[in-house]
């Protein structure tokens, strides 16, 4: 370790007979910290060097010849609004991580070689926990808040289910996606909190990008998309994101499109609860999608092919489901951080996807870029030489589109076994997010099976997307495999291994998929991840996570074998530079 970074004493143990506006807004700080006080201190160059060499920086280009003046005009405010959800995002991420960045990015010239590399990977990880690590800290020794900043750093789960217990009428502000808690203690060590809408909490600037918003909507000429705008720009002022949602799910004919504001709850470890700031602008390709649209014609039947009872199955929720495959010019926030997605299925409010179901959205540019800096490299030392063969772009493409398809299937608004009507979500609390992401990396397979068997997609199809998915799960986990992903990618592999679906060969020291027993197993794990979700059963969750969320000693070994590739990709956006 050789000290290079900060110290920053902050903190809400104030006792006061109410909460006091400091001890509401406790979390910003000065835009950069004064050099005087660095002392903190940080991982050694070489660590950094070897922690880097995991994201490969990988430039995506800014085509703009299919773009009007009028409609790079309207960029521009779309690119604004974009940056306030990155600085929203290191906000939320956590209490120093902007502090820290802004510290290095105006270090005295010439910076030496640390801290260059300590830049970068604060800002790939928003802060200064290392989100490929388990968010262990690579500056500095203290931990990273399971509730990042959105609840008060030393307040646990236990401490905020007993404050809504014992005052119940603030139960559906204390969870909602869109509020902070916000509190301290009294004399006698009790806690007094309150739930602060984004809207207020944020005001400043979900103000300023509501106005980059509209002023995007003036110069649209696309009505569908200048209505979302409008329409998102008020959320953000009113904390009601229902009729933007409805209105994203209402884009039609846009060759620009843009998601923008607090979506995915994975940043809130502490509860999977508050939902983070995050930004894509895309180009779409309407020709690409409507080659996919086949698969989305097929929601009803792949509902009831579901392996759980009728009475678990959500037939009521709405069926446009629309496809997009767009390349990706700008991401910014939540999307920013550590991994980079490969796709989305927006949105998450289950009224509206009981209304309109869930729109995919492919990104192309980006997937183009895993597969030949990752996933083929990968492949070449994990999966045995006979399968190799098997090895597709197509079915890696079309793994992650079953996943996207998925995510909108399967048990939503449910009554436990106690008689309460919930949401999945709420019953499984902080472990929902693992498994309804095992749910979907499940689904995905077992979905493409029934396509296969319906005539909707080619039968070679089926090894191809057997193999791909296998190799795929080598690239997933090295995301780090206590996360959301990685846990649901242990539950799969897991369990396929277990089930002899998935095959090691101790001479060979490769992985291969016994195609027979491919089929029964994932039937077999879609059913018992379906009905914890159907029954609410958060001790069933748990045990699935308990029996399976590990690793098998094999995938260790040949994990070990993978140092040298790169882990993910870094994207260089070219029009950041034009634009911001």
């Amino acid at each position: 370790m050789a000290l290079v970074l900060l110290t920053v004493a902050w903190g809400c143990g104030r006792s006061a007979d109410r909460l006091s506006e400091e001890s509401v807004m406790s979390d910003r700080l000065p835009a950069q910290v004064p050099l005087e006080v660095l002392g903190m201190e940080a991982e050694s160059e070489a660590d950094l060097a070897r922690l880097g060499r995991q994201y490969a920086p990988v430039p995506i280009e800014f085509d703009d010849s299919r773009l009007t003046p009028r409609q790079l005009r309207m960029l521009v405010h779309l690119f604004n609004a974009a940056d306030i959800m990155d600085d929203l995002f290191w906000r939320q991420a956590s209490t120093d991580g902007r502090a820290i960045y802004e510290t290095l990015a105006d270090w005295p010239d010439p910076p030496s070689r640390h801290v260059e590399l300590l830049r970068r990977y604060v800002r790939i990880n928003y802060g200064r926990f290392d989100r490929l690590g388990g968010f262990a800290p690579f500056i500095g020794d203290s931990p990273a808040p399971l509730g990042a900043a959105f609840y008060p750093p030393e307040m646990t789960r236990e401490d905020l289910e007993a404050f809504v217990a014992a005052n119940p009428e603030v139960k559906d502000d204390f969870e909602s996606e869109f509020t902070v808690i916000r509190g301290d203690r009294d004399d006698e060590g009790r806690w007094r909190l309150r739930a602060v809408p984004y809207s207020e909490y944020y005001h400043e600037e979900l103000t300023a990008a509501a106005a980059e918003l509209r002023e995007a909507a003036r110069l649209s000429d696309n009505e569908s998309l200048a209505r979302f705008l409008r329409s998102r720009a008020d959320a953000f002022l009113s904390n009601d994101y229902f009729a933007s949602d409805l209105d994203w799910m209402d884009l039609e004919g846009n060759l620009i499109d843009v998601t923008i504001g607090p979506y995915e709850v994975y940043e809130d470890r502490l509860l999977n609860s508050k939902a983070a700031f995050q930004a894509f602008i895309t180009i779409n390709d309407p020709k690409a999608a409507a080659a996919l649209e086949k698969v989305t014609d097929h929601l009803s039947e792949m509902e009831r092919n579901l392996p759980i009872p009728d009475e678990h199955k959500s037939f009521e929720r709405g069926e446009e489901s629309p496809i997009r495959v767009a390349d990706v010019i700008y991401t910014s926030g939540d999307t920013r951080a550590g991994v980079q997605t490969l796709a989305f299925v927006l949105p998450n409010d289950e009224r509206v996807r009981a209304a309109k179901g869930t729109k995919k959205v492919l990104l192309r540019n980006i997937f183009d870029a895993k597969f030949a800096k990752i996933l083929e490299p990968i492949a070449e030392r994990v999966v045995a030489a006979d399968q190799l063969r098997y090895l597709s772009h197509e079915a890696y493409f079309n793994h992650t589109l079953m996943h996207e398809v998925s995510h909108g299937l399967g048990p939503g608004n449910i009554v436990t076994a106690d008689g309460t009507a919930t949401t999945v979500n709420r019953a499984l609390r902080e472990l929902y997010s693992p498994i309804e992401e095992a749910k979907a990396d499940i689904l995905a397979i077992y979905n493409t099976f029934f396509l296969i068997d319906a005539g909707v997609l080619p039968p070679e199809l089926e090894r191809q997307m057997a193999v791909t998915t296998m190799a795929g799960t080598f690239r997933s986990v090295r995301f780090g495999a206590t996360g959301a992903h990685g846990l649901a990618n242990m539950i799969v592999m897991s369990f396929l291994m277990n089930e002899g679906a998935y095959l090691y060969g101790e001479e060979s020291e490769r992985f291969r998929v016994d195609f027979d027993r491919l089929r029964p197993a994932v039937e077999k794990l879609a059913h018992e991840i379906l009905m914890v979700q159907a029954l609410g059963d958060y001790e069933g969750a748990k045990r699935l996570i308990e029996d399976y969320g590990r690793m098998p000693p094999p995938m260790v070994e040949a994990l070990e074998r993978l140092g040298d590739i790169p882990v993910d990709i870094q994207p260089i956006f070219a029009a950041e530079e034009r634009f911001l």
